[in-house]
């Protein structure tokens, strides 16, 4: 009889990764093997509160019951036709996402890099056949310290340099101006702009909330330049911020919409471009595509995430929840915590640099039970499940309380 094979540990399984895997990220030193809301458990049993879920692809949680239950259900019937053939789940997903966010017509593809990739080559074809800028002359307008994705034209207009080094050459029409600054941009548009695109919040960059009027300024600057306002709503979308959508704060309605992480509900990878059907109706069969974009399981869960939101549930608890965030760290500064930054559930931490490098406060509250990731410096991001309770909450922030102090 053969023995059953033996599990390995945490250290073990970190250390089969480095020969077999690229090491394109640096993960906290914790094997995840289950998670249940807003938990999650090593393979030694320890567990977890996590304060970042997936960037906001785990808004909901994990294995959100009403998720899990919609992807079972798909999975017995129909998972990928491709976009040759129509499939029974497609035509509900995108009217229900368009009448979610307000606008028209819905791109569906997979990835956040994906969504921002398809709008870009929108912009553009929207850029030479409505407003007539000549072929090839197309500029689109980016905040500097953006993070949209990781491919090559993506990574050409960062300003991260750890994110450019060694990848070009780059694809040209970007120009960079400063995040948060309506006369730079203003400065940066003209005839050739097709589109500005930005962040309602910086997330990568460390949760940077610009100031009050500025997303209603770049509205009016695109507006009376006759360009178009792509707003990236990946990671502050779908219910982060206390809102839907971040850009609901200033009521701004952008041309274009980019979404992803959430819209998978931590399940597959869902990411959509929703905006207008001017704009969006100017791409034409073979054109642009995705052979898994729009398939049946992800327009299932797809689905089920925007049954969630549709409650207001999850707005309402952010928003009230983010209070509470606000108030506990508000209170933490000067206590080592130089300052901070937050909307809703979302927030970036700058913790006093004699204290600990970012990755180091990261490691020592994974030591108290408590996952966060770093960014620059000594920044980490706070992003926990909207399921997250007040209790929890509060348990989160007086662990790092007793980090700082430490």
């Amino acid at each position: 009889m053969t023995a059953p094979a033996r599990t390995r540990t945490s250290a073990e399984l970190i250390k089969a990764e480095k020969p077999v895997l690229a090491h394109n990220y640096h993960p906290l030193p914790v094997v995840v093997a289950r998670a249940e809301g807003t938990w999650v458990e090593d393979v030694e049993g320890r567990r977890y509160l996590d304060m970042l879920a997936g960037y906001s692809a785990l808004n909901f949680g994990h294995r959100h019951p009403a998720l899990i239950e919609a992807a079972h259900r798909q999975l017995d019937r129909l998972t990928l036709t491709s976009r040759a053939f129509h499939n029974d789940r497609l035509a509900e997903f995108a009217e229900r996402l368009a009448s979610l966010t307000g606008q028209d017509m819905v791109l569906p593809m997979n990835t956040g890099a994906e969504a921002v990739e398809s709008g870009i080559k929108v912009a553009r074809k929207w850029a030479y056949e409505v407003k007539g800028v000549p072929a090839d002359r197309a500029t689109i307008v980016v905040a500097a310290d953006n993070f949209h994705g990781r491919t090559t034209t993506i990574v050409g207009f960062s300003t991260d340099e750890t994110a450019r080094s060694g990848f070009g050459p780059f694809t040209p029409g970007f120009r960079i101006v400063p995040y948060n600054d309506l006369k730079a941009l203003e400065a940066a548009i003209d005839e050739t702009t097709a589109a500005v695109l930005i962040e309602p919040i910086q997330g990568e960059a460390g949760v940077i909330v610009p100031d009050d009027g500025y997303l209603a300024g770049v509205r009016e600057l695109t507006r009376r330049a006759g360009c178009l306002f792509v707003a990236d709503e990946i990671q502050s979308g779908l219910g982060r911020t206390g809102r839907t959508l971040a850009v609901e704060h200033e009521g701004v309605v952008p041309d274009l919409v980019l979404l992803g992480k959430a819209l998978g509900g931590g399940i597959v990878p869902v990411s959509a471009v929703v905006g207008r059907r001017e704009v969006l109706g100017v791409l034409r069969p073979g054109e642009h595509g995705s052979t898994f974009g729009g398939n049946p399981l992800s327009a299932a869960v797809g689905t089920a995430v925007i049954d969630l939101l549709e409650t207001g549930e999850f707005q309402r608890r952010a928003a009230r929840l983010g209070t509470v965030l606000r108030e506990e760290l508000t209170g933490l500064v000067g206590r080592g915590v130089v300052g901070f930054r937050s909307r809703g559930l979302w927030a970036g931490v700058d913790v006093d640099p004699a204290i600990g490098t970012g990755r180091e406060i990261s490691e020592r509250l994974m030591r108290e039970g408590v996952l966060v990731k770093d960014t620059h410096g000594s920044t980490i991001r706070l992003a926990p499940p909207l399921t997250i309770t007040e209790d929890e909450l509060r348990s989160a922030l007086a662990s790092l309380e007793k980090v700082l102090a430490a």
